[in-house]
């Protein structure tokens, strides 16, 4: 028997890899499998297999390339999230794609790296997602979202129904979430308690249907603009 206590130990992080090429896939599962908290547990090379092999390895963490032969990852994983709510997905891409990103959020992807990425800092990124936390900026997707124009990139519909649920005091924490602020800083702007503000966006999240923050800054947004084009020009 081993006197290594962590011998037996399964690796803290569990990793699926999802790329249509070989070498890449090849590449990424020797950059992670090198780090000893880290494992790779299955790959595949297309979205069938990846739909299909991904649950039966239950990840921690999928790394998900965007562009695909029979599909797309940001499609995968929504799919695998639906099947596997705790999974993290990190996109991979070798195009800096906005329509790409804001598609990504919206499915729930915890980040969404270039494949011009350093190891080191994939590495990092995979190590970040599996804590639960973001790799996507509020305030930097709620500026893209802005930046963006015509209808077809800004769906306002759907979200009408869900945000006349909303509170306003859960409407003054939505802008807010969308100018970037921390819970801290919202706190300090609404005069509230951190605890209240977690409780307001918990709530908030829940009545529009998303999950994460980033998706909820997408959302304050596109009403952001929304808003903006309604007033139209001043005079």
């Amino acid at each position: 028997m081993s006197d290594d206590p962590n011998a037996s130990a399964e690796p803290a992080v569990r990793v699926f890899l999802l790329d249509d090429h070989e070498v890449v896939r090849r590449g990424l599962r020797d950059l992670l499998d090198a780090e000893p908290d880290i494992a790779v547990v299955g790959e595949a090379g297309t979205a069938e297999q990846a739909l299909t092999r991904g649950p039966a390895v239950r990840p921690d963490v999928a790394v998900l390339d965007v562009r695909l032969p029979d599909g797309d990852g940001i499609s995968v994983c929504r799919e695998l999230r639906s099947r596997m709510p705790g999974l993290a997905c990190l996109m991979l891409t070798s195009f800096d794609d906005e329509d790409a990103l804001l598609d990504a959020i919206m499915a729930g992807a915890a980040g969404y790296v270039l494949k011009q990425i350093k190891g080191s800092d994939l590495v990092a990124a995979v190590r970040t997602v599996a804590t639960g936390q973001s790799m996507l900026d509020p305030a930097t997707t709620a500026r893209l979202m802005r930046s963006l124009r015509g209808p077809e990139a800004v769906a306002q519909e759907p979200q009408d129904s869900r945000l006349a649920a909303l509170s306003e005091r859960e409407r003054d924490v939505l802008e807010l979430i969308g100018e970037g602020l921390t819970n801290r800083q919202i706190a300090e702007r609404l005069y509230l308690s951190e605890k209240t503000v977690k409780n307001h966006i918990s709530r908030l999240l829940g009545k529009l249907g998303v999950e994460r923050r980033v998706q909820a800054a997408v959302i304050a947004a596109q009403v952001h603009e929304h808003e903006h084009d309604a007033e139209g020009p001043r005079p």
